[in-house]
């Protein structure tokens, strides 16, 4: 009975690894994305500001 456990965990690894390493680089992706729109829309603000054009706030 021993030798099924040990089997059973040692073919789930491998998925269990791949789909942790998939959900990091998602989330990782994601948050980048997240990270540059905003950056982006600050410095939108800022140079709409400096051309004396009004803020746009549909953002």
């Amino acid at each position: 009975m021993d030798n099924w456990w040990l089997n059973a965990l040692w073919s789930l690894t491998p998925t269990v690894l791949i789909g942790l390493f998939f959900w990091m680089v998602l989330r990782l992706i994601l948050r980048a994305d997240r990270t540059e729109r905003r950056v982006f829309q600050e410095i939108e603000k800022e140079e709409r500001a400096k051309a004396g054009l009004p803020v746009r706030e549909d953002h």
